[in-house]
């Protein structure tokens, strides 16, 4: 891919890999925004703790053509992994066997009780993605994908951080999901919930094929901001007035790109980082203000638990 020339100077921790993801996704972000006007999105549902946004004083400051806001979409925007809930509507369609799903099964059960990103628990979801969807056409997941997000998403956004973004929205303001999920997943999310865009990590395709590899890198840690730093370059955005929220410590790199960054239901490290430089923080897995609290919340563990090894009977049933 052709380098695009939109980067502004970048901090030495980003790799020519993280460089080549980040511009590749703002270049697939753009021409999926472009291709289409965003679906009309559902009024968020009603949540127990909805952002308060006399607190935000003046922003999102309305007409401000220079901002835009950008938003981590995993236990952020969404409950859990969009990559596991993609791999499990996958399974459903025969596009894998038992032993694979059981993995992904366990990869969510743990994605959701930690509350925060391990990389190689990530690494090998991505892994196991790219070889399924090896030789498929790109059309065709985009299709199985919208599928996916109405039996195993759709329920699972935080209404508190759906409020955030349309509030953003409401301000004429751009808004857009930066996830380690392939873009067009990503991408059908982003338009379900009446969002600008998305950027993804974009995995190679030749005439409409996925080839198994991955264009630079996931799109995690410094590639997200690389991302946001490239699509901000050719949007005509003007970083310091734009808001970026996230729940890991992983997007420090794209959260301190910004003037307005936010902890969203944050790991102990980003927590922990966010109080150090005066951030903003929500959380809404306890129905109260992150501020408030002092560790995260351990209810439901029980639930999630029984919830993977639900799934993993399921299998046995249908052999």
């Amino acid at each position: 891919m052709a380098a695009l020339g939109w980067l502004t100077p970048r901090r030495r921790s980003a790799t020519a890999r993280s460089v080549l993801a980040g511009e590749a996704s703002a270049e697939a972000a753009r021409k999926t925004a472009q291709a289409g006007p965003v679906l009309e999105a559902a009024e968020p549902e009603e949540a127990e703790a909805e952002p308060e946004l006399e607190e935000l004083e003046e922003f999102p400051v309305a007409g401000d053509d220079l901002a835009a806001a950008f938003f981590d979409l995993d236990n952020t925007v969404m409950q859990g992994a969009a990559i596991f809930h993609f791999g499990r509507g996958l399974y459903k369609r025969e596009f894998f066997q038992r032993r694979e799903l059981a993995r992904f099964a366990w990869q969510q059960a743990w994605f959701r009780l930690a509350g925060v990103e391990d990389p190689e628990h990530m690494q090998d979801a991505r892994d196991s993605a790219l070889s399924i969807v090896k030789g498929h056409r790109v059309s065709e997941l985009m299709t199985i994908g919208e599928e996916i997000y109405d039996e195993y998403m759709a329920e699972r956004i935080w209404p508190g951080t759906r409020a955030l973004a349309q509030a953003h929205l409401d301000a004429g303001q751009k808004v857009w999901l930066v996830t380690a999920a392939p873009v067009e997943t990503a991408t059908i999310i982003a338009r379900r919930l009446g969002l600008t865009g998305a950027l993804g990590t974009v995995a190679e395709s030749v005439d409409g094929i996925y080839t198994g590899r991955l264009v630079g890198e996931p799109l995690h840690g410094p590639a997200k901001a690389e991302a946001v730093r490239a699509l901000a370059a050719a949007e005509g955005l003007d970083l310091a007035r734009c808001a970026a929220y996230s729940d890991s410590h992983n997007d420090i790199p794209m959260l301190s790109l910004v003037g307005h960054p936010y902890a969203i239901n944050p790991d102990t490290k980003l927590r922990k980082h966010a109080r150090a430089h005066d951030w903003r923080l929500r959380d809404y897995r306890t129905g109260r203000k992150a501020v408030k609290v002092g560790v995260p919340a351990a209810a439901g563990v029980g639930a999630l638990a029984g919830g993977a090894a639900a799934a993993i009977a399921l299998h046995r049933r249908r052999r």
